[in-house]
């Protein structure tokens, strides 16, 4: 099926037309500074909301948030980060200000202003950081999705947070069996009742990505330092996190998060893991409207 004929299946009314026709005439890459073509999916017209993924995901996992916002007149752009995904797969560039200025290519090669900047998980220091180095001109509104941010390395001035030796273990462990730690760490990443078509679905797009990629995206994520950056954002900031979430626990992350941007709010779903946007989509596609409401 093309794009036109996606958007008559799933879009109503007189959203469809003008859908199916933007989708078409787009590219379906953008190039980055380095000459690295990032894969976009970019559907809809109206107000645009840009999608970043996580550690090891690509664009697909947004499908049903991209749909059904489209059906409430917004445009998607969701890009694959460098390495994942159909974007091309340099030897560098997994570095923080590399990911970076690859969001600031798909923005700016778009031309995206007045943006909601949707990121989950490793997105969100993606996100954080873009604000810092490229400026808030363009973003109307954040909404970080259980997020990494602001620093999860234990230090001196970082006390609660994680010991640099339990990092570099588990770096150890995914480097010497990726899909063994994948498998050891699945359960506490869904929630009991996700089908197994989705874990399988998941478990796939992560191992496609290669091992040195998701080392480097890894290691980024752990030593990012983005205190500084968080205190400085100055749009309004919606943060959604589970309060049972393992992978970037509520304390160490989101409430951090909160407590440093001035115009945040934070909403904590009880019970849930860090997989919201698949485990609870319906829900976050609600919390998303209703903030870009207000």
């Amino acid at each position: 099926m093309n794009r036109r004929t996606v958007l008559e299946a799933t879009l109503p009314g007189s959203v469809l037309a003008e859908a199916a026709q933007t989708a078409e005439s787009r590219p379906s890459h953008v190039t980055a500074k380095d000459g690295t073509s990032l894969f976009v999916q970019d559907w809809g017209s109206g107000r645009p909301v840009l999608l970043l993924a996580a550690w090891t995901f690509n664009s697909s996992i947004w499908g049903h948030h991209i749909v059904a916002l489209n059906a409430r007149g917004y445009r998607c752009v969701a890009p694959d980060r460098r390495g994942h995904g159909r974007s091309d797969m340099p030897a560098t560039g997994y570095d923080l200000d590399t990911l970076t200025d690859d969001v600031a290519a798909v923005i700016e090669q778009r031309d995206l202003d007045d943006v909601t900047l949707v990121a989950y998980s490793m997105g969100s220091i993606e996100a954080v950081n873009y604000l810092a180095r490229h400026g808030s001109d363009r973003i109307a509104r954040l909404v970080l999705v259980a997020p990494t941010t602001p620093f999860l390395m234990q230090t001196a001035d970082n006390p609660d947070a994680v010991p640099r030796a339990a990092i570099d273990a588990q770096l150890a462990e995914i480097a010497q069996d990726y899909p063994g730690w994948l498998a050891a760490n699945e359960a506490p990443f869904f929630m009991p009742d996700t089908p197994e078509v989705t874990r399988a679905w998941i478990r796939e797009m992560m191992l496609n990505v290669p091992l040195p990629v998701a080392l480097g995206c890894r290691n980024t994520i752990a030593f990012a330092d983005l205190r500084a950056a968080a205190a400085g954002i100055d749009r309004p900031t919606l943060i959604v996190q589970g309060d049972k979430d393992a992978s970037a626990p509520l304390e160490l992350t989101g409430a951090k998060t909160a407590k440093l941007i001035k115009r945040s709010r934070l909403n904590v779903y009880e019970g849930a893991r860090h997989a919201l946007p698949l485990t609870h989509g319906a829900r976050l596609v609600s919390d998303l409207l209703a903030f870009m409401a207000d």
